[in-house]
């Protein structure tokens, strides 16, 4: 057979693979690893243990009274559990003018895994503590809140929702803030202490009618070039104040704020911003690091929870802010396949976080979006 000069074209193959391309993983930068226990299985619970503070008092000339110490132990649960299996066929590799896959294979699994432990850990922003959130807030009308059982009566135009269901709640009365538990209807929501290692329960006290009211960051509140300081400086007074309610000082040290290229966007545009980044922290560049803002080492990332339309969960706060864990349970490797000729590599991994109670005020949060 013959063809004319030049219709036939030599083919030719790189032997190098293109690499799937990630985002450097966020995940040692924004959690602890302070737990006692060994992580052995799936739904294995680890002990996260704190002593809890005891209170200086006046000294009268009498005798003292003594504080008993307590155990403060909340448990984590290794609740994910996460696998990866692949073949490689001897006839495949032969075929193929890529000999050798592996390698290639093994780096690209490693980064799925660190991005899957992203997404899993921003999307804890539900477990930021009540009143540490910056938003758009929603106080229409007024309320009346009963004793004991929580209910939240609205009236004057207070229309609840849904979607308020996790929201931050106080009333003026209020000496703390609590989070909106159940949405009964329109006019009544139920809302609770802020704590996931008690029983469900209000100690608010009673409200009476005609009482005004906020829901915290309701919705998502448009960050422009002319506020985005000053919502980053909301945050930042979130974590600075938390010492006054009685909890403990969030350390000025280590501080992050995560937050989508859209916001690295509007501070390129803002006048009176400019980020620089120091030196000593030109290794973080390979993890997203863009430079320093009022305390905050600020990293950019597409794993946050939401978009530019209904708002994204953007996340402030200290490692001590979550505990996480994890460990590689089993990892194998089939040299010979039944009834095929290669190999088969598969592994099974387990991992988990807890937000303790005593440091959910250890992170706050931005509900926005940017133009």
């Amino acid at each position: 057979m013959s063809s004319a000069r030049a219709t036939t074209l030599a083919e030719a193959f790189s032997a190098k693979l293109l690499k799937e391309m990630y985002e450097m993983s966020l995940t040692d930068k924004i959690v602890n690893r302070d737990y006692q226990g060994e992580v052995n299985d799936v739904g294995s619970k680890i002990n996260i243990l704190n002593i809890s503070r005891i209170s200086e008092k006046t000294y009268t000339g009498a005798d003292l009274t003594a504080d008993s110490l307590y155990e403060v132990n909340t448990l984590l649960t290794l609740s994910e559990q996460k696998s990866f299996y692949w073949t490689e066929k001897t006839i495949d590799n032969w075929k193929s003018y890529v000999k050798d896959p592996h390698s290639t294979v093994v780096a690209q699994k490693a980064d799925e895994r660190n991005k899957n432990m992203d997404e899993y850990l921003l999307g804890l922003y539900g477990d930021v503590g009540a009143g540490n959130h910056v938003g758009t807030d929603y106080n229409t009308g007024t309320v009346t809140v009963a004793v004991t059982t929580g209910v939240v009566t609205g009236a004057g135009g207070a229309t609840f929702s849904a979607g308020m269901v996790g929201k931050s709640f106080k009333a003026t009365g209020h000496t703390k803030w609590y989070r909106i538990k159940a949405y009964n209807s329109a006019q009544e929501i139920v809302i609770e202490n802020d704590s996931d290692d008690e029983t469900s329960a209000y100690d608010g006290g009673a409200i009476a009618g005609g009482t005004a009211y906020v829901i915290q960051a309701n919705t998502a509140v448009a960050v422009t070039t002319s506020n985005l300081l000053q919502k980053v400086a909301d945050l930042k007074q979130k974590l600075d104040e938390t010492e006054k309610y009685g909890l403990s000082a969030v350390p000025d040290s280590e501080r992050w704020l995560i937050a989508p290229p859209e916001f690295f966007n509007t501070i390129v545009r803002a006048s009176g911003i400019v980020l620089h980044v120091p030196e000593v922290y030109t290794n973080l560049i390979k993890a997203g690091f863009q430079g320093e803002l009022l305390g905050f080492k600020l990293f950019q990332s597409t794993r946050l929870t939401g978009d530019n339309s209904s708002g994204y969960h953007i996340l402030a706060g200290h490692p001590n802010w979550v505990t996480f864990a994890e460990k590689l349970l089993k990892a194998d490797i089939e040299e010979d396949l039944k009834g095929n000729f290669g190999s088969a590599y598969k592994d099974l991994f387990v991992y988990g976080a807890k937000v303790a109670d005593s440091r959910r005020h250890f992170c706050a949060e931005l509900f926005a979006t940017f133009a």
